[in-house]
């Protein structure tokens, strides 16, 4: 299918040969353990090794990140399973990992324990290609782009000819992208990396995540992680995540539209700093997003004035819930500040839009936005 629109391949992607008075998706398999007398020849032997029903999401997500690869997939119980999957599978003692240094929350805690571990971790951050500073002799460079939550972005076939040059290999985390927004294989990667919890599955309802591998010994090296550790996604958790594909493309397209929409809303308000979103053609990062993207996204980020003004919008929202996900389909928004971790101001926002009706959505932002401005007074 690797010729075919993308909007073809995420409503058929994964799927088996249809056969007679079977569903076109078959559903969930629960099982521990398989029939197995003789020897263990066959795909099924245990539970914690293989299912077919995360075979069949596996092939789903492989033809979408790497639709003209013979590229592998693993999927794990979280994005999180599968960060650690690829870094702790490929660095050893006296190795040397980079990391951007304004990643996601959670990187901080696996540069600590890959120190732990005997690894060196050297960090940059992800704009104006940064990471190029710290490569020499490195093992492993990690990228995220877009960051998350600054939304910066990087040169990636700029920095996997350097990474490459030097026998360094290169992961992307994709989650705020997505495979319909940018394909890091396509780009040179040696991974692509998500979080299925966020816009891929879309709904806000489980956690998964997933590592493509262009080549089968990394693929043999991060499914052995998944066995030893046994971060397994459960079948129900695989199925629910398939199943949500096939409206991967009709979603992606309402919230980037939506998030360009909201983005432009927020131009000009006075009280409206630091305003980023990839799509925006002011942004510092289109440039080099508009060359390498498809897609910008539905995440944004922007600040207000201080923590009060932040929280007093975000509690004037009606259509948008204040989560720490992003991606669903359903609007989403948080004061990064309140966790802890991100350098981010204390009025920083991150805003994930959904596929609410574009009007609708903007006139909740710009009520919030002025109820903010104006608190009530009391005497």
């Amino acid at each position: 299918m690797g010729d075919m629109g993308e909007g073809t391949r995420a409503v058929r992607a994964g799927l088996p040969e249809a056969r007679k008075y079977e569903p076109a998706l078959p559903g969930p398999v629960f099982a521990a353990h398989y029939h197995l007398p003789g020897e263990p020849t066959g795909p099924y032997t245990y539970g914690r090794d293989e299912n077919p029903t995360w075979t069949l999401l596996e092939r789903a997500i492989g033809e979408l990140e790497a639709p003209a690869d013979d590229a592998e997939t693993v999927v794990f119980a979280s994005g999180m399973a599968a960060i650690s999957a690829v870094l702790l599978s490929h660095a050893r003692a006296g190795d040397t990992v980079v990391l951007p240094d304004d990643g996601y929350q959670a990187l901080p805690l696996v540069r600590q324990q890959l120190e732990a571990y005997g690894v060196e971790v050297r960090t940059a951050p992800t704009g104006g290609d940064a990471q190029l500073s710290v490569l020499d002799g490195a093992k492993l460079l990690w990228i995220e782009t877009p960051s998350n939550p600054g939304l910066d972005v990087c040169d990636v076939r700029r920095l996997v000819e350097a990474a490459h040059a030097g026998g360094t290999l290169v992961a992307v985390d994709n989650t705020l992208a997505t495979p319909l927004g940018q394909r890091p294989l396509e780009l040179g990667a040696d991974f692509s990396v998500a979080s299925g919890t966020k816009g891929l599955t879309g709904h806000g309802d489980l956690l998964l995540g997933y590592v493509v591998c262009r080549d089968a010994e990394s693929a043999a090296r991060v499914r052995r992680w998944r066995k030893i550790v046994g971060a397994i996604p459960g079948p129900m958790e695989a199925w629910l995540a398939h199943r949500s594909l096939a409206t991967l493309h009709l979603r992606t397209d309402r919230q980037c539209a939506n998030a360009l929409a909201v983005a432009g809303a927020l131009t000009g308000r006075s009280e409206v700093t630091g305003l980023r979103y990839p799509g925006l053609p002011d942004d510092p990062s289109h440039p080099v997003a508009a060359a390498q993207m498809h897609r910008f996204g539905s995440v944004l980020s922007f600040t207000l004035p201080d923590r009060a003004h932040a929280e007093r919008f975000l509690a004037g929202l009606r259509l948008v819930d204040d989560a720490t996900s992003f991606g669903s389909v359903r609007s989403s928004a948080e004061r990064r500040g309140r966790w802890g971790g991100d350098a981010v101001p204390e009025g920083f926002i991150r805003f994930s839009a959904g596929a609410e009706d574009t009007a609708d959505l903007v006139a909740d932002l710009l009520r919030a936005l002025d109820t903010a401005s104006s608190p009530p007074r009391f005497s």
